[in-house]
């Protein structure tokens, strides 16, 4: 099917080599077919061009450092819309994309030969609410865009879902992959449309659209990005530097959350997954759940004095609509999904790495490996 394509497409542009140089007509021809497609040559997903929207957020950075270590330092682009620090540009290659500009990302997609396309950039939950307009247009706008390009160049797209794609008329205790949705937030919204329209175009269009929804995620390298999971991130950098922390939930709200180990190989392996196991093309997964009053009891354990006060404001709302625990029995069943990190192994690895950050030892005795 593809040798007849390259046919059809060479004899059309052969019937016009007399308007320009044979350098126009293969210049024609290779922005008509994927660069894998080009004169025969074969596909690259044994080693993939990879490019990364919205890279300098809390998952875009550490996935470009694991793919960078499977597929090569310059076959993984991160690219973003504000100044990249030193560290990064001096990691691999870096651009400023803005995924409202289509021709900005089709000149890199093309430039780059990408054959992966992750797409992070988005306004989350908490950000977006402040800003809908702008959320509307990062979040809806911004996936057209990418959609089209993934349609236009046969790439493989990832985009990220949520626990925000879900309702207050969604069953909470476990949510399962397929069942009612109806967010109640533009962030969710837009995530819903992202898994619909991402469907649609697999079906339509054959193309391979991949997505996971993602419970919080915790990591102690990067700054929270303003969703309302984010208190069990701030904690550890409380716990560590003031020993008092006022959070903005109630003590016993309920959320399935993941650390960023769990959730990058989680993402690492959705995109290298054969399509014939894919049953679905978005999926939950979860690791853990629990409250803001357990994780403080669980940071107590090393920081016996921490202090939290509870003063829940508009973030709760989005909360009490959210699921209290993922059932990702979809995944693990058809590609073999599992978590390696639960919530004590969560304190332990947290506390250390926060503490690393400022200098503070959290009085961790027992080693990570016993923990996992």
């Amino acid at each position: 099917m593809m040798a007849a394509l390259f046919q059809r497409t060479v004899s059309a542009v052969l019937k016009l080599s007399h308007r320009g140089s044979q350098c126009s007509y293969i210049r024609c021809l290779s922005t008509t077919l994927p660069h894998w497609q080009e004169f025969g040559g074969s596909s690259t997903l044994d080693n993939p061009r990879v490019l990364i929207t919205g890279a300098l957020g809390q998952l875009g950075q550490g996935l470009a450092k694991v793919l960078r270590n499977k597929y090569g330092r310059d076959n993984v682009i991160m690219s973003d819309i504000i100044k990249a620090p030193k560290h990064i540009l001096q990691s691999g290659p870096y651009y400023f994309a803005d995924v409202l500009d289509f021709k900005n990302l089709q000149q890199l997609i093309v430039t780059e030969r990408i054959d992966w396309l992750v797409h992070f950039s988005a306004l989350l939950s908490a950000v977006g609410e402040q800003d809908v307009p702008l959320a509307i247009k990062v979040n809806i706008q911004g996936l057209h865009n990418v959609m089209e390009l993934a349609k236009m160049y046969q790439l493989r797209i990832f985009c990220p879902s949520t626990i925000g794609a879900f309702g207050p008329e969604s069953p909470r205790n476990p949510t399962p992959d397929l069942t009612i949705q109806r967010p109640r937030t533009i962030y969710g919204v837009s995530k819903v449309h992202a898994e619909l329209l991402g469907e649609y175009y697999h079906h339509r269009f054959d193309v391979d659209f991949r997505s996971l929804r993602l419970p919080g995620v915790i990591s102690g390298d990067t700054t929270p990005g303003g969703g309302t999971t984010d208190y069990a991130v701030s904690i550890f950098d409380e716990a560590l530097s003031s020993g008092a922390y006022k959070c903005y939930l109630k003590p016993d709200t309920i959320l399935p959350m993941i650390y960023i180990e769990d959730c990058l190989r989680g993402i690492v392996e959705m995109l290298e997954v054969s399509p014939k196991k894919l049953k679905l093309r978005t999926y939950n997964i979860a690791a853990m759940s629990f409250t803001p009053e357990e994780l403080a009891a669980e940071i107590r354990k090393f920081v016996p004095g921490l202090e939290v006060v509870y003063e829940h404001d508009a973030r709760q709302a989005i909360a009490d609509s959210w699921p209290q625990r993922f059932d990702d029995s979809g995944a693990r069943n058809d590609w073999g999904w599992t978590h390696h990190y639960d919530l004590n192994a969560l304190v332990r690895i947290m506390l250390e790495v926060v503490g690393q950050r400022l200098g503070v030892s959290p009085g961790i005795e027992a080693p990570l490996s016993q923990t996992r």
